[in-house]
């Protein structure tokens, strides 16, 4: 309780106390919370002097030495989002476009994977054109990646003569230009100028330049199945948390990487499990992976560990 409000220095005095006195047998848990606690402050001499007898008293291997601290790692490129649209492509689409929005504007950055699109409609189709013109009109940098199956559906939902479902055909052509196919846009055009008797768009290609393979793609992408926390979330930062409605909208199962997060209040506890709980009434599970001690604690306190499970960091 007193870490969850910042009171670093006054939790470590408790669990020392506790560890110090010779009538409480303290369990693995609480050596945890104070192992924890002087990664998350990076006191690794502190640390050092504790595994020892962690190790002595418990007959197992500590826990490896990992500064936690709010220092970031230098050098470190940040990495663009990537996530991923599967399912069908509709009116229901637009929290999650609004989601996507927040977060491209937010990096500057997008990388958005379509491959697991099953089916999409005029609606979806409307969307998603705002969504890029959006994200284009404040300079965030979009990358598409395997626009191919999207390119198929389209194709077979145009039709030369029949002028509707215009943003369909816009939509065609603007992907085109994300797969690089400019003579298939080129000619698809030219039926775009004939169906609805105006100039098409120009060819504009979009194509992310950087050679990324297969593999690469579909690693980020299993990556992006999945939602982190991190830092410091307070009663004023829980934008983040609120995310996640938005994230399980077309998820049964996924998890919540935590292995970043370094402190949660009681604030934001409080709108974690409010979040969670309509989700696990649903039916849904979610997995809270790599939290550290100091934070499963508060978690348990506010019957987080209820409605997800939680699964601590190594």
């Amino acid at each position: 309780m007193l870490y969850a409000n910042g009171s670093v220095d006054a939790a470590e005095a408790v669990l020392g106390t506790v560890l110090d006195s010779p009538s409480h047998q303290a369990g693995e848990g609480v050596w945890m919370m104070l192992l924890d606690l002087y990664r998350l402050t990076g006191q690794r001499q502190r640390f050092e002097s504790r595994v020892v007898d962690y190790a002595t008293r418990f007959e197992r291997s500590p826990p490896p030495w990992q500064d936690l601290s709010s220092a970031p790692a230098q050098g470190r490129p940040k990495a663009v989002p990537l996530l991923s649209l599967s399912g069908t492509l509709s009116g229901q689409s637009a929290t999650q476009f609004e989601q996507i929005g927040i977060i491209g504007k937010k990096s500057g950055a997008i990388r958005i994977e379509l491959s697991r699109l099953r089916s999409v409609d005029e609606v979806g189709c409307t969307l998603f054109r705002k969504l890029l013109r959006e994200l284009a009109a404040e300079r965030v940098k979009v990358s598409l990646l395997k626009c191919g199956q999207l390119v198929d559906m389209l194709v077979g939902q145009v039709h030369v003569g029949r002028p509707e479902g215009r943003d369909g055909w816009l939509l065609l052509l603007e992907m085109l230009q994300h797969t690089g196919e400019q003579d298939r846009f080129e000619q698809i055009a030219v039926d775009y100028a004939i169906t609805f008797e105006e100039s098409p768009p120009s060819w504009e290609p979009k194509m992310e330049r950087e050679a990324i393979s297969t593999a690469a793609i579909e690693a980020a992408v299993t990556a992006a199945e999945g939602f982190s926390l991190d830092g410091e979330l307070t009663g004023a930062t829980t934008e983040s948390i609120r995310r996640l409605a938005a994230f399980a909208a077309d998820r049964q199962r996924f998890e919540v990487d935590c292995a970043q997060l370094r402190r949660l209040d009681f604030v934001s506890a409080g709108t974690l499990f409010n979040v969670l709980a309509p989700l696990h009434a649903q039916g849904k599970q979610v997995i809270l992976r790599n939290v550290n001690a100091m934070v499963a604690a508060l978690l348990r306190v506010m019957s987080v560990d209820q409605v997800a499970q939680v699964m601590l960091r190594a």
